[in-house]
């Protein structure tokens, strides 16, 4: 059994309200709820919010009834490991044991179904403790990040003792996205945070990897949104 999830807390600072504001006529956490409610290889959908609104939303669309989040887990600071063992928990109280639980951010609407078809493949043969999306990221710690030093000057932030002097020569970093993470069970109920065990990444493409983080990222994404639509790679609203 796949638990498909998602988390949209009703607070947001740097665009308010994101989570169930309107974007290509749909609510944003419609965009990554479409996708869990469609796919043949989840068998229960849960949203985890502290907001009413938006869990009246889940429910009518199908998913199960775990009542809202505790408050302790609807603050800025909460984390979302804490959310999902919480989500779990409750589901399986209805469920049984799940051998998957699978996480959409509902910020991440670029995502397409595929995305989540390689996170679930990849678990299955891979059997980590946890799959987790990334794209290669634009800059590099050991090439092109910079810090201050104690004088005031800037250096590499983790420089190497040969030096780099192409991006090339760099180790390959990654930026954690969050398109899909598909986590062990077992794992998410003992472990107390999210990089403990075996985490593997998913890589994808970076024109799917942005998040909607600042009033910028809502632009660029709804941008990006239309073309996937105008492309034929996502159905409109």
């Amino acid at each position: 059994m796949i638990i498909g999830h998602i988390g949209a807390r009703a607070g947001s600072k740097g665009v308010p309200n994101k989570n169930f504001r309107m974007l290509h006529g749909k609510h944003l956490i419609d965009w990554s709820l479409d996708q869990l409610l469609a796919s043949d290889r989840v068998d229960h959908v849960v949203v985890s919010t502290d907001s009413p609104e938006m869990y009246e939303h889940g429910l009518k669309r199908g998913c199960l009834d775990i009542g809202l989040r505790p408050a302790k887990l609807a603050t800025d600071t909460a984390a979302k490991w804490d959310v999902w063992q919480h989500a779990l928990g409750e589901v399986e109280k209805q469920t049984g044991p799940a051998k998957a639980f699978l996480d959409l951010d509902c910020t991440s609407p670029l995502r397409l179904p595929e995305d989540i078809e390689a996170g679930l493949d990849l678990f299955e043969a891979e059997q980590p403790d946890m799959v987790m999306s990334c794209c290669e990221s634009r800059k590099n710690p050991y090439f092109n990040m910079l810090e201050k030093d104690a004088s005031g000057a800037l250096q590499v932030s983790k420089p190497l003792p040969h030096g780099v002097v192409a991006r090339q020569q760099a180790p390959m970093v990654y930026d954690h996205v969050g398109l899909v993470y598909v986590v062990k069970p077992s794992y998410l109920r003992t472990a107390s945070k999210l990089f403990e065990g075996h985490v593997i990444p998913l890589i994808v493409p970076n024109e799917r990897s942005l998040d909607v983080d600042s009033p910028f990222d809502w632009d660029v994404i709804d941008y990006l949104l239309g073309k996937q639509i105008a492309d034929g790679l996502r159905d409109p609203a």
